[in-house]
């Protein structure tokens, strides 16, 4: 079996090609950092224009790479949602012209289902298993108990994590994107215990997550240092935050372990995904964890936790073999929450609802 992936819910336009047998015939991306680092951060309507520009040549090239044309596929499946609905829209109805010019099947894939899903298609993870989903737009903590099936234990009652790695980088001035930038500001950390930061939710019931204090913990610093920061400031202030979030993390992820344990005894396997899982402190502090549990730790090669199409192509294998596809009529989600009946996060009505904030 061979599907045809396409991704364009952010700022990363992708193709992929991806069969049954966990094989990446090809893995295209095309970044539009350069777009929109003058903005210091995603603006929605260059993101759309790029991904119509750029998308037909991608798909081109990826189908060349894979060394197949159109009638050796099997389906072709596209990020439906959640994401910025220009280049959702973008996305989707290219994968709509192919399907039907084509007469193949069409598979709109939930984007958090994609990162889910991606520890099965590089180390055939069984079901079930527990997920920490980190991104610039989601911070959850979630069962995977099979395709379509998850529950969720905890999400942000705030701002996602990948979202406080921006602001802050933007706040000690290392640019966009701010989670690579503060990684490899806090690697050249000479004093990396020298600012006290709060962590937020550590040792509170529950697996939610906070982190709109942390940032304003962080802005009060700067706040206090002479100006312009020095180098030795801006990488003990990245050391500071990378750490405090990687005990947060280490926190909240303990607890979930526990609730998902308890739950499911059989389960053995913690993974982590999407961009913020890219974060080497992070995944050294959660490997240890999950050996100190117990638990097998898997998180996908770094390329794989960054936005990509190879997910895409292979989420969507995965419920085409289940006999799923959707309709040339699916209309394009900005929210679609991977566990609908989740009840909101607390002082957050509309996390986890669907609904746009």
């Amino acid at each position: 079996m061979i599907i045809l992936g396409i991704e364009t819910s952010c700022d990363e336009t992708a193709a992929a090609v991806v069969t049954d047998a966990r094989e990446i015939r090809a893995d295209v991306v095309l970044s539009q950092i350069a777009d929109h680092t003058p903005y210091g951060g995603v603006v929605p309507e260059v993101a759309a224009r790029a991904h119509l520009e750029h998308l037909d040549g991608l798909i081109r090239r990826a189908m060349e790479d894979a060394g197949i044309g159109f009638a050796d596929l099997d389906a072709v499946a596209a990020t439906g949602g959640p994401g910025l609905i220009g280049g959702v829209i973008v996305g989707v109805m290219t994968a709509k012209a192919i399907a039907a010019a084509r007469n193949l099947p069409f598979v709109a894939v939930n984007h958090l289902e994609g990162h889910a899903l991606t520890a099965r298609l590089t180390d055939d993870v069984a079901f079930p298993y527990l997920l920490l989903l980190v991104s610039g737009g989601h911070c959850q903590l979630l069962v995977v108990e099979g395709v379509g099936k998850y529950r969720r234990l905890g999400t942000t009652i705030d701002d996602a994590v990948g979202e406080a790695f921006d602001k802050t980088a933007k706040l000690i001035g290392l640019g966009y994107p701010g989670g690579p930038q503060v990684e490899k500001a806090a690697a050249a950390a000479t004093n990396p215990d020298r600012f006290e930061l709060p962590r937020p939710m550590v040792g509170r019931p529950g697996c939610d997550f906070s982190f709109s204090g942390l940032k304003a913990a962080v802005r009060r610093l700067v706040e206090d240092l002479p100006k312009p920061l020095s180098e030795a400031d801006q990488a003990d202030l990245a050391a500071a935050f990378q750490n405090t979030v990687a005990a947060v993390m280490a926190d909240r992820v303990k607890r979930a372990i526990r609730a998902f344990k308890e739950a499911h005894p059989e389960g053995s396997t913690l993974v982590v995904a999407g961009g913020v899982a890219a974060n080497k402190v992070l995944r050294a502090r959660l490997d240890a964890l999950a050996a100190k549990e117990g638990m097998r730790f898997v998180a996908p090669p770094l390329r794989l936790c960054t936005d990509n199409a190879a997910m895409i192509a292979w989420a969507g294998l995965e419920r085409f073999r289940l006999g799923q596809s959707d309709g040339l009529d699916f209309a394009p989600r900005p929210r679609w929450p991977l566990d609908p009946t989740a009840k909101p996060a607390i002082g957050r009505p509309d996390v986890g609802s669907g609904v746009k904030a």
